[in-house]
């Protein structure tokens, strides 16, 4: 806000608000102040700090009928999304390798000719930088689950507090997270990530950065460490969440899970034992888990394992709309190496920030802080939801209830999405099946825990993990007392060609992920029915309507 003569104030505006309201990149709001005398000057501060009056900007956009669609911004953006679709990310990064003297460019020329005029006019940094804004602000994008929202990296960073060594992200994505601390402060940073697009995008952000201290590799970090014997004084990582096939199979006798081998479908819980991996001796890892890893079932002996040996010192659940692919609420897991064995403290910190705005504060306040001891959460569940252990007032636990039943709200959208969509059938697959024996002893798949891999291009894992969940099967795999036996090499499947397998397979890949949203949302409204008794018994809640509230 800036005084005027008058003693009114007036409203300011940084150059990112004004691309916003003009609807073009920033680079644009860039080129407006170079080519243009009359754009406003700035009110107060200068270069990327300047804050301009509100009502001078309006007045200018308006004279100069400026914001269109028509703006050589949108011009690009809207060539990017005709060339590249969905995958944008490979767009964004074939644009930011045009700073690279000699590189074959695969954009098409019309879109080349348009960057290449507006980055005469200001920089290709300037013009990357504003297409990557716009890709982070359009809802409903390709690539989100590659992608660290600004809110959730400063939530990291806040927690992290002042760092000047090594920092190094596994699961890096475009490189948000990773380049919120490698700040030119003295230390260096390091990443991984398996899409080469944003392997690419990452390494281009920190050139146009000047942050000459970043390396990035290519690679699934969790199958194929690119490094291996790297410590890191501070591991950050916003992984990937959900994903059944992350190479368990393969990894069973890793020593990365010295604190047990993750299910299937506790992938979450093997990228905490990756991170752990790559801290050096009295260094941290803080990683993003989604809620549910707090309380599911199946992770409970790592849970507990994590917090026997004092590994575990802090967990922050964050408040909802952090994470750029879904709106559910997350928690920040901290780990910390000791050095020796009086570092380690007899409590985990539980922070809850359920309330709190996503833009911040993140400084938490002594009522939603619980520092537990080690020994009272080695119960039968270990359940590390930070909320089940704060003592919150009053006003704290009705935004919390409110928060859940948000959640909730949409678990039920977001399932009625995920079922796929099915038409009649003819009541019966005929044809020629086969054993999984065969498959397995002809070398087709390989078998272990109850779950089969294919290792062929003629097979689709997803098809056959589909088929073998089917009452047949399961009925071959149980015997006469009614016990489940863990063999399928018995089971049958039925033989198709491999473009119907992988039609079949993207039907039982969204049933599985429908699944695990309704055991996710099962817990959520197991929260809110005890959030709502326990608020209602205690005198915490009244009842009353949705309005009241």
């Amino acid at each position: 806000m800036n005084v005027k003569s008058s003693g009114q104030v007036e409203a300011l505006v940084t150059a990112a608000e004004i691309a916003t309201l003009a609807k073009v990149t920033r680079a644009a709001v860039s080129n407006w102040r170079k080519r243009y005398p009359d754009f406003p000057a700035p009110a107060r501060g200068a270069g990327r700090n300047a804050l301009f009056a509100l009502s001078d900007v309006d007045a200018w956009l308006r004279q100069h009928a400026r914001g269109d669609t028509s703006s050589p911004e949108v011009l690009i953006w809207q060539a990017l999304r005709a060339q590249y679709g969905e995958d944008l990310i490979r767009g964004l990064a074939d644009v930011s390798d045009l700073s690279i003297a000699g590189t074959t460019s695969p954009l098409e020329p019309s879109l080349r000719a348009r960057i290449d005029d507006i980055a005469a006019q200001s920089s290709l940094a300037e013009v990357i930088t504003g297409l990557i804004e716009r890709f982070l602000g359009s809802p409903g994008r390709g690539g989100a689950e590659q992608v660290t929202t600004p809110r959730l990296a400063n939530a990291v960073r806040f927690f992290a507090g002042p760092v000047t060594e090594v920092v190094f992200d596994p699961a890096c994505g475009i490189g948000s997270l990773l380049l919120a601390f490698e700040d030119g402060s003295g230390g260096a940073a390091a990443g991984q990530e398996s899409n080469p697009a944003a392997a690419r995008l990452a390494a281009a952000r920190a050139r146009f950065e000047g942050k000459a201290d970043v390396t990035v590799k290519v690679g699934d970090s969790l199958r194929a460490d690119q490094w291996p014997d790297f410590r890191a004084a501070l591991v950050v990582c916003d992984p990937p969440v959900n994903v059944a096939d992350w190479g368990r199979e393969d990894l069973l006798l890793d020593a990365r899970w010295e604190f047990g081998v993750p299910t299937r479908a506790e992938s979450e819980l093997a990228w905490v034992q990756h991170c752990y991996a790559h801290v050096a001796p009295g260094g941290r890892a803080i990683v993003v888990m989604p809620a549910s890893v707090a309380y599911r079932k199946a992770g409970r002996r790592i849970r507990a394992e994590l917090v026997r040996r004092g590994v575990l010192t802090e967990v922050v659940a964050l408040p909802a709309g952090m994470a750029a692919s879904h709106p559910q609420p997350v928690h920040l897991w901290q780990l910390t190496r000791p050095v020796s064995p009086d570092q380690v403290k007899s409590f985990v910190r539980m922070v809850d920030l359920t309330d709190n705005d996503p833009d911040g504060p993140f400084e938490p306040l002594s009522s939603q802080v619980a520092d537990v001891s080690r020994v009272d959460l080695l119960d039968e569940e270990v359940d590390l939801t930070p909320a089940r252990h704060v003592v919150l007032l009053r006003t704290d636990h009705l935004a919390e209830y409110l928060a859940v039943c948000e959640a909730v709200e949409g678990g039920l959208q977001r399932l009625g999405n995920l079922l796929p969509s099915l038409a009649s059938g003819p009541g019966s697959l005929d044809g020629s099946t086969v054993r999984m024996a065969d498959l397995a002893r002809a070398g087709l798949v390989t078998i272990s825990d109850g779950s089969a891999v294919s290792t062929s291009e003629l097979l689709d894992t997803d098809y056959l993990a589909g088929f073998l969940r089917s009452a047949a099967n399961i009925k071959r795999a149980t015997s006469g007392s009614g016990s489940f036996r863990a063999d399928i090499r018995g089971s049958r499947i039925p033989q198709m060609s491999i473009d119907d397998q992988r039609t079949y397979g993207t039907a039982f890949r969204t049933l599985d992920e429908f699944e695990r949203c309704l055991a996710d949302l099962a817990k959520w409204g197991e929260r809110a029915a005890a959030l709502a008794r326990d608020g209602l018994t205690h005198g915490a809640l009244l009842p009353g309507t949705k309005e009241s509230q």
